[in-house]
């Protein structure tokens, strides 16, 4: 096992991500205890000692089965994180109650990595609001007391939201979990999320590095120009091997269902081996090819903003739009739009067309608004 260096630990850089553990009869809530316990087992006999959870996890249940699993071992011999679920606005007035209830299910006495969770447009300014939730006051008293070793977060919103965190509270963030990926190393701007969090001196935590499965099955075209380079190493090894490249990443976390997916992974993660500047190259390429199916080609040049009487932000909308078409219905633009005011979203549209003329890469705009604005009739995340 790859270990990597984060102050005074040696943490596995392959992690344990309990949010895809084995379930019965397909059932995400009913999680298959003994074959959930036996990848554990198994996890810590090859030299995983990072563990991920999260209180909305298998409906609540993924810390009650890690805390369950890991109590087998000595406390010492694993480091556990979960997370203040912050994806759900409810749960803002109520972090002390969270907290407690987490170390209580994950039978713990403190976390070695606590995390806020998702930080995103839907939630930044409650996140924020400190005076009224106090979610980061009462977390930092808990790492003062201890039962919080270290205190960081993940993110899924914008360069910009990250921005506004950091601001705010980088100065108590000792690590951050983004989704990165060879795919959303330009796609999400990850590479600029990564060049941000450097900027504070924060060690990048991994979350999505298979693109929920997206990056394990490619076109035979795709996978012949990586077969070329290296015949022996599967698909979804070559996410692995990007992220292994990447200095600034510590830990990988991989949600893994089955004990064949976890013997693969530490396999992978039994040595280092990062890409050369030609292998970076043709993952590049490959990357590029994948996301040139269904996606407008919008460059942000921002033409169309100046001709929208409705004072739309266009690019913003058709960025959403991709992320959204090209996972199938992505969670991350539901939950910005639901951040939203009504008059800025795509339904706002009025059809004239005016962007359209202007546009450099002849992009059906409104026509775009139109279909984004029915596929999201109907927002789960809506307040």
């Amino acid at each position: 096992m790859i270990y990597k260096q984060f102050q005074e630990l040696k943490l596995s850089a392959l992690g344990f991500g309990a949010m895809r553990l084995p379930v019965l009869e397909g059932k995400d809530d009913q999680i298959d205890e003994q074959a959930a316990f036996d990848m554990v087992d198994y996890a810590m006999a090859h030299g995983i000692n990072y563990y991920d959870t999260a209180f909305g996890y298998h409906g609540g249940n993924s810390e009650l089965v890690m805390g369950k699993a890991l109590a087998r071992y000595p406390r010492e011999s694993f480091y556990l994180a979960t997370k203040f679920p912050g994806y759900d606005l409810s749960n803002m007035g109520k972090v002390r109650e969270i907290f407690e209830k987490q170390l209580e299910k994950c039978r713990v006495d403190y976390f070695d990595f606590y995390l806020f969770h998702n930080v995103c447009e839907l939630n930044i300014e409650q996140y924020l609001d400190n005076e009224k939730n106090g979610i980061f006051d009462y977390l930092v008293e808990q790492k003062r007391n201890g039962r919080i070793r270290h205190l960081g977060f993940s993110a899924h919103g914008s360069y910009q939201v990250m921005e506004r965190f950091l601001k705010a509270y980088g100065s108590e963030m000792e690590f951050c979990q983004i989704q990165l990926n060879y795919l959303d190393w330009k796609f999400q701007n990850a590479d600029k999320k990564v060049e941000l969090l450097s900027r504070y001196n924060l060690p990048v935590w991994v979350m999505e590095p298979l693109r929920g499965g997206r990056l394990v099955h490619l076109s035979e075209e795709n996978e012949a120009k990586l077969k070329a380079l290296r015949p022996e190493v599967p698909a979804h090894a070559w996410a692995f091997r990007f992220l292994q490249s990447l200095p600034e990443v510590a830990v990988v976390l991989s949600g893994m269902s089955n004990m064949e997916q976890l013997q693969d992974n530490i396999a992978i993660f039994d040595r280092e081996e990062p890409l050369s500047d030609r292998e970076r190259q043709v993952l590049d390429a490959v990357a590029e090819e994948m996301l040139s199916h269904n996606l407008l080609p919008c460059t942000a040049c921002h033409y169309c903003v100046s001709h929208c009487p409705q004072q739309l932000d266009i690019p913003d909308l058709l960025e959403m739009y991709n992320e959204f078409n090209f996972t199938g219905g992505s969670f991350i633009a539901l939950m910005k739009l639901a951040s939203m005011s009504q008059d800025k979203r795509p339904e706002s549209c009025v059809g004239c067309q005016s962007c359209e003329a202007v546009c450099p890469q002849q992009i059906r705009i409104s026509q775009a608004m139109a279909d984004f604005a029915e596929k999201t009739r109907t927002n789960p995340f809506e307040k």
